[in-house]
């Protein structure tokens, strides 16, 4: 099967309601919604899915969790310590610790430079209690209890999600088997982060002094995001580069967007797209005379094939007119790439709460 064409025009955000694929019994009804999606992944990247399948009751705890979380004391939470170095993404990081960027030549002067501008979020990370690459970071039970539970039952629960999305993106693409991105993708190389992005005052915001986070573009195959009512989100217009456009918030709805290794494997068919995380809206964007910013949570949740697996051109993304574009490279070692410079190597960075 040859490449299947050109992108239509580019246009807002779409949503697309996920109840519909979930609840046809046919092979065209399951294809009507896979198509929607892949065509909003080629024009936007990005894309609101309602009815995914996760209660909002679940939702809902989810955040109240995150919010019991960052609620604890610095040296509670610090109980649960990132581990040094970009190898291992598990446990706490504090305000300044992770510094994200689009910087992929590792040169460690330019990641100095860019820590000067420090990014003003917390951030806790969890995956797959089979993963021995990246193995967990956990609080103890009495400092947060039930955490370590609910927290990996929410983990699970989003894969189901992920694997339904990744057997729509296989058929929206063309390819036969609607198990074919599933073989590469067990679920044990995902990453839950539950984030907080605590207020600061407005002007350290604009001056550029500190950001909360800078526009960046996921390194894996799909990122999953649930956010509260504070806004913040912005993607970049595709028909317009530097631009960036709101993701407001949508209750209950999942934000889902194709990240590196995805577009990659498309050829660039499907689009990994810049997205950042700034001011809150202006109706409800400053509190009292320092003008602080609302704190803002949100729970991203991070799908990426298993770390061996091959990522190379899909047969139904190339053709004579359109030639593969990269060289086959294995989820490993694109990711060691891309975090080299997202986490220091000692704790140089200040841990002040």
């Amino acid at each position: 099967m040859g490449f299947l064409g050109e992108a239509p025009p580019a246009s807002a955000i779409p949503v697309i309601d996920f109840a519909r694929w979930t609840a046809s019994t046919s092979k065209a009804g399951k294809l009507a919604v896979a198509k929607e999606l892949t065509d909003a992944c080629r024009r936007v990247g990005f894309v609101y899915i309602i009815n995914h399948g996760l209660p909002q009751a679940l939702l809902d705890q989810a955040f109240d969790t995150a919010k019991r979380l960052f609620d604890l004391s610095h040296a509670q939470k610090m109980q649960a310590p990132h581990p040094d170095g970009p190898e291992v993404h598990r446990g706490y990081s504090y305000p300044g610790l992770e510094k994200v960027s689009q910087y992929m030549d590792g040169d460690e002067d330019v990641g100095k430079q860019l820590r000067k501008v420090r990014d003003c979020k917390e951030s806790y990370e969890v995956g797959s209690e089979e993963n021995a690459l990246q193995p967990n970071v956990w609080l103890p039970e009495s400092t947060l209890p039930g955490f370590k539970a609910f927290t990996t039952k929410f983990y699970w629960e989003c894969n189901k999600v992920a694997q339904s999305l990744l057997r729509a993106m296989a058929i929206g693409v063309g390819l036969d088997d609607p198990e074919y991105l599933i073989k590469y993708h067990t679920g044990h190389n995902n990453q839950l982060r539950l984030l907080h992005y605590p207020p600061v005052p407005a002007a350290e915001l604009e001056s550029r002094n500190v950001a909360r986070m800078p526009a960046h573009s996921d390194w894996g195959s799909i990122t999953m995001l649930f956010q509260d009512d504070c806004g913040g989100l912005e993607v970049e217009d595709p028909t317009t580069p530097g631009k960036f456009v709101p993701a407001t918030p949508m209750p209950g709805a999942c934000v889902m967007n194709v990240g590196d290794l995805l577009m990659r494997w498309s050829n660039d068919y499907l689009k990994s797209t810049l997205h950042r995380v700034t001011l809150p809206p202006l109706s409800d964007r400053f509190d009292g005379a320092q003008r602080m910013t609302r704190a803002r949570y949100s729970i991203p949740y991070f799908v990426s094939a298993d770390p061996d697996s091959r990522v190379e051109c899909l047969p139904t993304c190339t053709d004579a007119q359109h030639p593969v574009k990269y060289e086959p490279v294995t989820q490993r070692a694109y990711s060691k790439v891309r975090a080299k410079l997202q986490y220091p190597k000692s704790k140089s960075v200040s841990a002040a709460a």
